[in-house]
């Protein structure tokens, strides 16, 4: 239970002031079966039977020094003496409606709403709620609803249903109740590996993997938010989808899962599906090569089984301290392919491109918008002086950025749009070592290089009639591009045309 402060304003009924406050601590608790207010000379305990509709038993105590007419409290208590009581304790006056012993009928408003005019009701007040649910959460359940709904996202908050994610957008469960922050603190607790628990007490986050046992797995997110729980599951089936059941070419990524050296990044918004494909191209190297490939994650998502390859993986928090410490040390390991879960800091990135620098081949993830706008977004992460050497050291040990986004199909589901950048010929290299995205658009561009922007790709796509013509110009990044390759008229920029001449 958490203590709030509302100001519900002058000139108001105990009624009105109860749906207010009480929509407060729903949004912030859930719903709960009794309220408890208090402010200067007065407290009132409201309780009702279920988790929704009207109060149904009210007990007032004022404070006697307070009450400017505790006359006008009794008279109102004898004009409804089968309903209500007063009594006198001490220095306070408690007014309790229905009285103990009496049922609950709708003529118990009329002495509440007289006494809210016989007494001066102040404009703050002080807030809880009380008697939340607290039936656990059936975690089963909560897996077998995200696989039915296709969902890859569930959210659980106080106050609503349980929220899916469904083809990017929210929809909240028709069939499940509103949840409290109790049902959902409880289920963290019960889910939590140990350590996680203590660790979302005292930092008020924590974020680890979940299995449900043939099911699936999840990526747990849990945090406080105005002092109540919210969880986030990121479901991730228990098998893992292959490069023709994600729909991406898998003569592209068969050739890159094939790479022994260099670094490989896989890029696009949250939600964009870089884990899924990280962990198809994984899942190949697994079935198709004799290595040992590491991974370090935060935390584990995918589960990987030895195959023809060995699998180590390791969850930041449980197995290491942090990712520049796992990838420095995981040289000493004897790994032929790194999977770092997501490049996020200067420490992280430095040890990526050493190790890829190394002979290993490092894959990682990084949030960016389009492919070749990456070997900025990594060099931003350096300070001025050292950009210079980040560029050169991406320039040799760069294979290929990929870039992902979902687009909507027709009839429901999505659909990835990818963009490849190869560092295939002379023009991308040269526009890495520049920072230049522009030179290295233009060199993805020309027919000698296995790079494809994501115009081309959607257009591929809208040509196959695997997503409608407005969609692929909306998931553009330049729609002039895309509206050239339609009509016929695309050719490729010459490579000068970047200076102008």
């Amino acid at each position: 239970m958490s203590e709030h402060v509302l100001g519900t304003g002058q000139k108001q009924t105990l009624r009105n002031i109860l749906r207010l406050t009480e929509a407060l601590v729903v949004r912030t608790e859930g719903p709960p079966r009794e309220m408890r207010l208090w402010t200067e000379g007065i407290r009132l305990t409201a309780r009702r039977p279920d988790y929704k509709g009207d109060y149904e038993n009210f007990r007032l105590v004022f404070e006697l020094k307070s009450l400017e007419s505790p006359e006008a409290v009794e008279q109102i208590a004898e004009e409804y003496p089968d309903l209500c009581s007063v009594e006198m304790e001490e220095d306070q006056l408690v007014f309790e409606c229905p009285r103990e012993g009496v049922s609950f009928s709708p003529k118990v408003f009329e002495p509440l709403n007289k006494l809210s005019l016989a007494v001066k009701l102040p404009e703050v007040w002080h807030v809880e709620g009380a008697d939340f649910r607290v039936e656990p959460i059936s975690v089963e359940m909560l897996f077998h609803a995200m696989v039915q709904y296709k969902a890859s996202d569930l959210h659980l908050t106080a106050g609503l249903n349980p929220v899916f994610r469904i083809d990017n957008d929210a929809r909240h469960s028709e069939i499940m109740s509103p949840l409290s922050g109790v049902q959902i603190t409880h289920l963290i607790r019960q889910i939590a590996p140990p350590g996680f628990f203590e660790e979302f007490e005292q930092y008020k986050q924590t974020s680890f993997s979940y299995h449900q046992a043939g099911v699936g797995y999840a990526r747990v997110s849990a945090f406080i938010k105005n002092g109540s729980p919210h969880c986030t599951f990121r479901f991730l089936p228990e098998k893992i989808p292959s490069f023709e059941e994600l729909n991406i070419p898998g003569e592209q990524m068969r050739g890159l899962a094939g790479t022994h050296r260099g670094l490989i990044l896989v890029t696009g918004m949250t939600g964009s599906g870089k884990t899924t494909t990280v962990a198809a191209l994984l899942d190949w190297i697994n079935t198709n090569r004799a290595i040992h490939i590491l991974t370090i994650e935060n935390p584990v998502e995918y589960v990987h089984t030895n195959k023809k390859a060995i699998v180590s993986q390791r969850s930041l928090g449980l197995d290491i301290g942090s990712f520049g410490e796992a990838i420095t040390g995981a040289l000493r390991h004897d790994p032929d392919v790194i999977l770092i879960g997501e490049m996020r800091d200067p420490d992280t990135i430095r040890a990526a491109i050493n190790a890829a620098a190394t002979g290993h081949l490092v894959i990682s993830t990084l949030h960016a918008n389009t492919a070749y706008e990456v070997v900025n977004r990594v060099v931003s992460f350096f300070d001025p002086v050292e950009r210079d050497l980040v560029r050169l050291q991406l320039r040799d040990c760069m294979k290929c950025v990929l870039c992902q986004r979902l687009v909507p199909k027709p009839g429901g589901g999505r659909i990835p749009a990818l963009e490849f950048m190869f560092n295939d010929i002379k023009p991308v290299g040269d526009g890495i070592l520049k920072g230049d995205s522009d030179l290295i658009r233009i060199g993805m561009q020309q027919t000698v290089s296995h790079s494809i922007l994501f115009e081309q790709y959607l257009h591929r796509l809208y040509k196959e009639n695997r997503i409608q013509l407005e969609r692929a110009r909306e998931f553009c990044t330049d729609a002039s591009i895309f509206d050239q390759l339609v009509m016929g008229t695309y050719s490729v920029p010459r490579l000068d045309s970047i200076k102008g001449g």
